[in-house]
């Protein structure tokens, strides 16, 4: 399996192209269905003993003329049928009138949750989500810098760390587009939870990528030759310079570091996804799209830390070593 991941390293990272160019053409098609949180305005959950159909409600909305409004058919915490009705900010006696409104077009009606966002909050919060990927992102490439700086060969620290992003993006694509399709098919909106989703898968797949070039790492120090070499600058100051020779082809340490972690990354997936299934199906409702995006990011994750990171950080060295080759042969031309 570990050689096949170096092995097969074309078709692999086929696939993933293909799954990030399908997912950011779903996002661009369909959108994210933004919920109250980041767009602001008012939602209204109104439960009955027995509902009326939907278009009664639509109906009843229209008449109050609120402004633009949508309604979508839930459940609430008691198994109830209801209704989330999504409007303008809306004024106390704009609110009244729709909870009076509403609750009486079925039997037992009764407004369940009422839940109001300015739109200034609403930017705020988009803004502060915005920043706290961005600042996960930028922490993640400076850590991995930092913790891989000395390996030098064949790849450099920094694009141990590059490569981590570009892992991150497919696996925080993949829960996005799902969402987008949510929300396009059953009207489920992005709210905070979402991105608490998003912030965990990435902390998820670092971690995963993190293990795998850890062991690249260690791999490399057992499998490498160092010559050390005085170089006096201008001025008589000396430096030291290092240069390594590896003992080993370099697509064989990382097959080596896929093996060693393999069953660690897999035993770690599958119990996370048990947990997150356990969830989705016994937990309540406002889990349950939680649980689902987690389940889709850490699916992504363990794919991306076994499929892409290793072939692509193979793929780099070997690129990099076919450019020093014609380099070479030019200079001998």
């Amino acid at each position: 399996m570990p050689m096949f991941v170096i092995t097969y390293r074309k078709i692999l990272l086929t696939i993933a192209a293909v799954v990030m160019t399908a997912s950011i053409a779903i996002v661009a098609v369909f959108g994210l269905n933004l919920g109250i949180d980041f767009t602001g305005g008012s939602l209204t959950e109104v439960a009955y003993e027995s509902a009326p159909e939907k278009a009664v409600i639509q109906d009843t909305v229209v008449s109050l003329n609120l402004g633009e409004f949508s309604v979508r058919e839930s459940v609430d915490e008691t198994g109830r049928a209801a209704f989330l009705i999504r409007t303008v900010d809306l004024k106390e006696s704009e609110r009244a009138l729709l909870a009076e409104s509403v609750s009486g077009l079925g039997e037992g009606g009764e407004v369940t949750r009422f839940t109001s966002i300015g739109p200034v909050i609403g930017q705020e919060l988009k803004d502060k989500a915005v920043w706290a990927i961005g600042g996960v992102v930028t922490i993640i490439v400076l850590y991995v810098a930092f913790a891989f700086a000395g390996i030098g060969t064949p790849v450099s620290s920094w694009m141990y760390g590059l490569i981590t992003i570009f892992v991150l993006v497919h696996d925080v694509l993949v829960p996005t587009a799902l969402m987008s399709l949510l929300g396009h098919l059953a009207g489920i909106e992005v709210d905070v939870l979402f991105v608490m989703a998003l912030l965990a898968v990435l902390g998820y797949s670092v971690n995963d990528t993190i293990v795998v070039f850890d062991r690249v790492r260690e791999n490399l120090k057992l499998n490498r030759t160092e010559k050390r070499k005085k170089i006096v600058e201008p001025g008589g100051l000396e430096r030291e310079e290092v240069t390594y020779t590896l003992t080993a082809p370099y697509e064989e340490i990382v097959g080596s570091a896929v093996s060693e972690t393999l069953a660690r990354s897999i035993n770690t997936s599958i119990t996370t996804m048990a947990a997150l299934s356990a969830l989705y199906f016994i937990g309540g409702d406002v889990t349950q799209t939680f649980s689902l995006i987690l389940f889709a990011g850490v699916l992504a994750g363990t794919y991306s830390s076994i499929c892409i990171a290793s072939p692509l950080v193979v793929t780099y060295a070997k690129w990099r070593d076919s450019k020093k080759s014609e380099a070479s042969e030019t200079k001998e031309d």
